[in-house]
Parts: structure tokens; C-alpha cells; sequence
């Protein structure tokens, strides 16, 4: 352990004083030589920080709290903006390397104009090593103080033939990666769960990730997910990080446990956790099939806890049938194949990697190379696919570009 945190603490320190270098040259025509020293000790004080506070980060504390996340969190993106900002200097490093060797063999006057040559290439990389530092930071860090909590509601429209006629205009809010655990207090969440229950909607859905690993996330949480109402319900299911596979427990029963635990907490908040299995949603006489499976990975070694056959049983007599399941690729791999009476598949899962861009009529996401259908409505044939783009955060504690999502879809008969 101490091996490891002394070569931690060695890279840190190595970067903050190559780094230090950057800093030096672009201030230089700012500052005067007595205000050098001041400038040093700020440094010194803030790579300090950012050395107390990565060590939070990497070896933290028993029970650390929230808060102390998010300010290690900081710190390492600070840690990471300056590496980036780092490889312009190396590249002017390498360059006067070279034509250090070069002088060697160059006359002296040769020697004097590469020299004055070097150090105005070495200011201007110096300002841009500062820019790739100082711009994604600033970034980063907003989408940790105001993007992850920036939702947005999207509307949706699914047209289908085969709807029955009084569930034309049915209104579904959909929920997804709420990661529980992920958030400093209750304030972030009511704020939602207040843009939820203005949408009126007939029925709410929950896709899955409702914690980070532990049941125990939910505690002191209660009494805000009881608000989520609906006159056809609240229906949830399993995403993959509600089963505790990324947490290590001391026995198998423990962690057996803890789902039973998960389950039983969301029967108290009212909701119906689908396990492989359907309901029937009526109105007016008519009915449509809600299906719900277990966490059905496609892609990435994500387990296929979800049994389909026993989930879509007895569903034939159903004109029209929603799946919630929460991995986007389970739509590819095994539902566009296998079932194609399934009208209406939710996801969620991806978050858009929680980092992208979306404008109108465009949309990139790094995560759009690991999953074919990472964000927003997707159609083959007649049958549609939503993959939500998440209301929480995980890894990063933040979002940019990519932001927190309740989904508003309209079922309508054509």
C-alpha cells in the first residue's frame, strides 16, 4: 500500500512541476520578478490540494461523505486538464531536443537565432498547453456544478396501427439511471420528480439503475420517490448496477440480501418491479400489454439476467405490447429478431456517456461506438425503440452537453 502511494504521489508531484513550466512562461510578461514568489506559493498551494485531494479519491476514507467525492472529483479533473495541457510542452521539449543535437553541429550563429527561434515557440505552446487546460476544466467542472442537475424534458410521439382507440393520446413519463447513491441530497431529486408530476401523464416508467450498488442508497430518499404517482401506476425494473455485481460483499447471502431489500423498498415507494413477467394496462374497456424483463445485456459482457420467454407468455392476445428493458442492445440482439409483435421497447443505461453534443438535427456521443442506439427514438419496421439518456450520474459526477432527461412519450393511434 505504501509503495503505491508514494508512486502516486510521485506523478502528481512530477506533473504539477512540468506543468508549473507553462505557467511561468505565460505569466512571465504579466508578472514582475517580486511578484514571482507569490505566484509560486499559489501553485504550491493549490498542487497541493489537488495531490489531498486525489489521495481522498483513490484511498478514501471510511464512509467519506458526498461532498469530499465531489472535491476529490475536481481535483482530478484539474490533475487530468494539466496532463493534456502537458503534451503540448512535451512536443516543444521533444522539438528543442532536437535542435539541441542539431546545434551541435551548427556554427554559432546558427545556435543564436535557434535559440531566440525556441523562445517564442516555447511561449506559444505554453499558451496553448494553459487554453487545453483552463477550457475543458472550466467545462467539466460546470457540468458538475449545474449540468447534472440541467433536465430536460423530451417529447415523443409513437404512431403505431395497431393501438386500440382509447389509449390514442396515452401518456407514458419515463425514467432511467437514477444512481441514487450519486447525489449529495434530496434537493436534486424533488426538483425532477417536481418537472415529472407536471406532465400529468397516465403512466410512469422506470428502466432500471435505480442505485449505484447498495439498497442503502435509497435511505433518506424515501419520502421523495412516494411522490412519483400515476393514475395507471409507477412500473420499474432491474438495471445491471441494482444487483450489487460492482460491490464486494462479505458473503453471497449478504448480497442476496440486498436485492430482496432493493425490491422490497420499491413495493413501499408503490411502485410494481417487473421480475420477467406482464400486466395488463386497461382503459375504457381496452387493454395494451406492459412487459417487463430483468437486465438483458447484448454487449460488453453485461449479464443476461432477463428471461424473455416467461415475460412475453400470454401476451398474444394483446394488440399492442411496451417492453421495458434496461440495456438498448437487448433490442438488437433479441427483440427485433425474435419478437416482432413487441411495439415499443424502453431502455435507458448508456446516459449518452453522460458527455456529447446535441443540437437540433445532430447528436454525438463518444458512446454511440459502443452501442448502435445510445440516445433518443430509433424505428425498424414497425417497431420503436427509446433509449433514455438517464436522470442521474455515475464515474463522472456531472454532465456537458449530454443532459439529465425525463421523457414524455404520446402513444398515438394511426
Amino acid at each position: 500500500m505504501f509503495v503505491r502511494i508514494f508512486i502516486f504521489f510521485v506523478i502528481i508531484v512530477l506533473v504539477e512541476l512540468y506543468f508549473l513550466q507553462a505557467v511561468k512562461t505565460f505569466t512571465q510578461d504579466f508578472s514582475q520578478s517580486k511578484k514571482n514568489g507569490f505566484l509560486y506559493i499559489s501553485y504550491a498551494m493549490a498542487a497541493a490540494s489537488i495531490i489531498f485531494g486525489l489521495m481522498a479519491l483513490v484511498y478514501p476514507p471510511p464512509n467519506w461523505g458526498s461532498v469530499l467525492r465531489f472535491i476529490s472529483t475536481v481535483m482530478l479533473i484539474l490533475l487530468l486538464c494539466k496532463i493534456l495541457g502537458s503534451v503540448f510542452l512535451l512536443v516543444d521539449d521533444v522539438l528543442r531536443l532536437f535542435r539541441w543535437i542539431f546545434s551541435l553541429f551548427a556554427d554559432k550563429g546558427t545556435k543564436g537565432a535557434q535559440t531566440v527561434e525556441g523562445i517564442s515557440r516555447l511561449k506559444f505552446l505554453s499558451q496553448v498547453a494553459i487554453t487545453f487546460t483552463v477550457i475543458p476544466a472550466i467545462g467539466l467542472i460546470y457540468g458538475m456544478v449545474r449540468g447534472a442537475y440541467r433536465y430536460r424534458v423530451h417529447h415523443v410521439k409513437v404512431p403505431a396501427a395497431n393501438l386500440p382507440e382509447n389509449f390514442h393520446g396515452f401518456k407514458i413519463v419515463q425514467l432511467s439511471d437514477i444512481h441514487t447513491g450519486s447525489f449529495m441530497n434530496d434537493n436534486a431529486l424533488t426538483k425532477a420528480f417536481d418537472i415529472v408530476m407536471k406532465q400529468n401523464a397516465d403512466l410512469i416508467l422506470f428502466t432500471g439503475d435505480l442505485v449505484n450498488n447498495t439498497s442503502k442508497e435509497l435511505e433518506g430518499y424515501e419520502h421523495v420517490f412516494k411522490r412519483l404517482k400515476a393514475p395507471h401506476g409507477v412500473f420499474s425494473v432491474l438495471g445491471n448496477h441494482d444487483y450489487g455485481d460492482y460491490f464486494q460483499w462479505e458473503s453471497k447471502a449478504e448480497k442476496i440480501q440486498n436485492l430482496e431489500n432493493l425490491k422490497e423498498q420499491q413495493k413501499d415507494f408503490g411502485w410494481t418491479l417487473l421480475m420477467n413477467e406482464h400486466v395488463a394496462l386497461e382503459k375504457n374497456g381496452e387493454q395494451i400489454a406492459l412487459i417487463g424483463i430483468e437486465n438483458w445485456g447484448g454487449s460488453m459482457r453485461f449479464p443476461k439476467y432477463g428471461k424473455m420467454k416467461e415475460a412475453h407468455a400470454g401476451t398474444e392476445t394483446y394488440l399492442f405490447k411496451i417492453l421495458m428493458s434496461h440495456d438498448p442492445s437487448h433490442w438488437d440482439h433479441q427483440v427485433v429478431l425474435d419478437y416482432p409483435d413487441i411495439d415499443l421497447t424502453l431502455s435507458g443505461h448508456t446516459h449518452g456517456m453522460q458527455i456529447g453534443i446535441e443540437i437540433p438535427g445532430f447528436k454525438w456521443s463518444p458512446v454511440k461506438y459502443l452501442y448502435k442506439n445510445w440516445a433518443g427514438l430509433y424505428k425498424q419496421g414497425s417497431q420503436f425503440l427509446y433509449v433514455n439518456r438517464g436522470l442521474g450520474f455515475l464515474g463522472y459526477p456531472g454532465r456537458l452537453g449530454i443532459w439529465p432527461e425525463i421523457t414524455v412519450i404520446e402513444l398515438q393511434k394511426v
